[in-house]
Order: structure tokens, then sequence, then C-alpha cells
């Protein structure tokens, strides 16, 4: 049965969608079926795979409504062989009428991608710079969340609130949800803060942190202009190699079935 990830991290600029739509290209370069579904209403993972958002006839607005099928919306990235559920704009109204909704509101991702998820080897979710209701479904979607974090003051004090939000969903409504690992993500070695938290992380989440640690690089930045992942835009360059690491490492954790059920976790400031 395929699994879904959540990329999910409330504080913005942290690499999310990056991550999620290149390793997404990553694991489906090493010929695993792919659907990236992206759930943030700026649409960026959308324009970052060569899909331009004002053109869509249907997008994951539609399908968290109910409007339309999860597979009618569904479109094929080329370069990158792998599908999208793409998004726009409309998903910040969609976000307000699903408030609306008197029951089950954060099960409709969930019911929604339940039809076409066995296709696919794995599902990733790019979830919204926030706790939202649209972040939520997300959650109770998954089986596990992948965590992108800058070594920074304020994206550590951000984790412990995630983690809490994640210990919370895992215990009232989606008992199956686990961590898959918290990523490092724009790092240069030469600041300080940068190997402070980043030591700091080890020491409380221990395993959980992923070895493979993602630098600052412009052929990363650039690649989004060019409508495609890092891997068809620079396949040599440090980002895009990153990424690449970073899917051998998480299929071997899969393959040696070192994803352990999730426990109550430390806060990033080793309480609990």
């Amino acid at each position: 049965m395929s699994r879904i990830i959540a990329v999910a991290n409330q504080k913005g600029g942290v690499g999310k969608t990056t991550t999620a739509v290149n390793i997404t290209a990553s694991l489906a370069a090493m010929r695993r079926r792919l659907l990236l579904v992206d759930l943030d209403p700026q649409g960026n993972a959308t324009m970052g795979c060569g899909v331009d958002k004002r053109l869509l006839e249907r997008a994951t607005t539609d399908v968290l409504l109910g409007e339309c099928a999860a597979a009618d919306a569904i479109v094929t990235v080329d370069p990158g062989a792998f599908d999208l559920l793409p998004c726009n704009q409309d998903l910040t109204a969609a976000e307000v009428r699903l408030l609306n909704l008197p029951a089950g509101r954060e099960h409709r991702l969930e019911q929604a991608l339940a039809p076409v998820r066995g296709r696919y080897d794995l599902v990733v979710i790019d979830c919204p710079p926030a706790l939202n209701i649209l972040t939520l479904n997300a959650l109770v979607a998954a089986d596990s969340v992948l965590i992108p974090m800058q070594c920074e003051y304020y994206a550590l004090e951000g984790l412990s609130g995630l983690v809490a939000t994640i210990e919370q969903i895992r215990l009232s409504v989606n008992p199956r949800l686990q961590i898959e690992g918290i990523l490092r993500t724009m790092f240069d070695p030469r600041n300080n803060l940068s190997n402070d938290v980043s030591a700091q992380l080890i020491q409380h989440f221990g395993e959980r942190v992923f070895r493979t640690i993602i630098p600052r690089n412009v052929r990363l930045a650039e690649a989004p202009s060019f409508g495609v992942p890092a891997l068809f835009h620079d396949k040599d360059s440090r980002g895009a190699l990153a990424y690449l690491a970073l899917a051998g490492e998480m299929v071997r954790r899969a393959e040696d079935g070192d994803l352990a059920r999730f426990e109550t976790l430390p806060d990033a400031a080793g309480n609990g």
C-alpha cells in the first residue's frame, strides 16, 4: 500500500516547497510512482513543476469541495515522470468554505485521495506555511510528516509547536501519523549558529534527523523560474545531488523498517 507524506512547517521560507518538488522528482527518478499534491494557495509547487496555475481547469480546490474527483484534476509532469494535483489562489476561498462545513472537514483530502492513492508508491503533500484547516487535512490524510527547517533560533522555536500539533492529531484523529524525519535546509556550515542548532536537533531528535543536509544552492533557487525540479535544471548541482541523496536515505529507511512507531517526542528545547 502506498504511503502519504506531508511536507509541513508553519514557518515560511524554510524550503518546504523546494523540498516537496525535488524529493518527488528524485524519488520518481528512482522508478517510484509519485503523486505531488499542491495544497498551498500560492501554487508555487504547481508553477515549479512547469504547470501554469492561471490556466487550470480543475485543481485541488475542486477536489476538496467535492466538485470533481482527484483523478480528473491530476496532470502528468514532464520532465519528471510524476503526477501532480495542482492548485491556485482559489484554494484560499476553499479554505473558508471548508471552515463552514458542519462536520468531517478535516477528512476531505483523505477521502479525495483514497480512490487514487493505490496507483502510487508515494504521495507527497506540499502544505501551506500555516497550521490551518488545509494543513490539518494534510496531516489527517498522511502517514508521516517530513519537516524541513533552517538551522536558526526561530525555526527551532517553531518546531516545538509543530511537534505538539502532530502529537495532538495522532492522539485524536490519525493514530498512524509518524514523523518521517527532520530535514536541515539552506544549510551554511560556515555559520556557527547553524552548526549549534544542528547539534541541538541531533541531541533531542536523534535518528529522526536526516543525515542528508540540503545546502544553500543557487541552482535550487533558479530551478522554479524554469518550471522544472533542480534535477532537470542542473543534475550535477549540489542542490540536486543533495535531494537525490535524501531520496536514497528515505528509501533505505523504508526498506530497513526503521521508521519507528511514533511516540511522544521531546520538544525542541528538550522537554518531555
